[in-house]
């Protein structure tokens, strides 16, 4: 008989107990940030296709993979408009990173990344001018990834 009595006092003094770290919990926003996430529309003339797809599948790929072994993106990848509305882009170029960099990181990366390539500055504006007469950014976002916290 003493036992059940004391098992709803222990059973109160526990909850009395544990009711501060509750309300601490339910106070927390329930959402924690987390990657950024870049995506690029980009909109292809017709006739165009296969030309930007070994773009994509050879240089823009060999830069992606780049970044990824330098540990600068967590990935990338591209996504095609299945049914695109007038306006819409045909391709989504999305590239998830965990951090932005400074200045002095960006000047590094740059560097490294031209070294790699074997490209200067202008013959990448130039290849890039090359694209611009087929190939359209329509469309640009910074999205940052949301998830839940435990």
């Amino acid at each position: 008989m003493k036992i059940r009595s004391f098992a709803p006092v222990a059973a109160l003094a526990l909850a009395l107990a544990l009711t501060p770290v509750v309300a601490a919990h339910a106070d927390e926003y329930p959402l924690v940030t987390g990657n950024y996430v870049e995506v690029d529309g980009i909109s292809i003339d017709d006739g165009h296709d296969l030309e930007y797809a070994k773009h994509l599948a050879g240089i823009w790929r060999k830069g992606k993979d780049f970044a990824v072994k330098q540990g600068w993106i967590v990935g990338y990848q591209i996504l095609e408009n299945e049914e695109p509305r007038a306006g819409e882009p045909d391709l989504y170029l999305v590239t998830t990173f965990a951090r932005m960099a400074d200045t002095a990181e960006a000047e590094k990366r740059h560097q490294a990344y031209g070294e790699y390539m074997k490209a200067t500055i202008a013959t990448m504006q130039a290849e890039s001018g090359e694209r611009a007469k087929y190939r359209h950014k329509v469309s640009s976002m910074m999205l940052r990834e949301l998830t839940f916290r435990n």
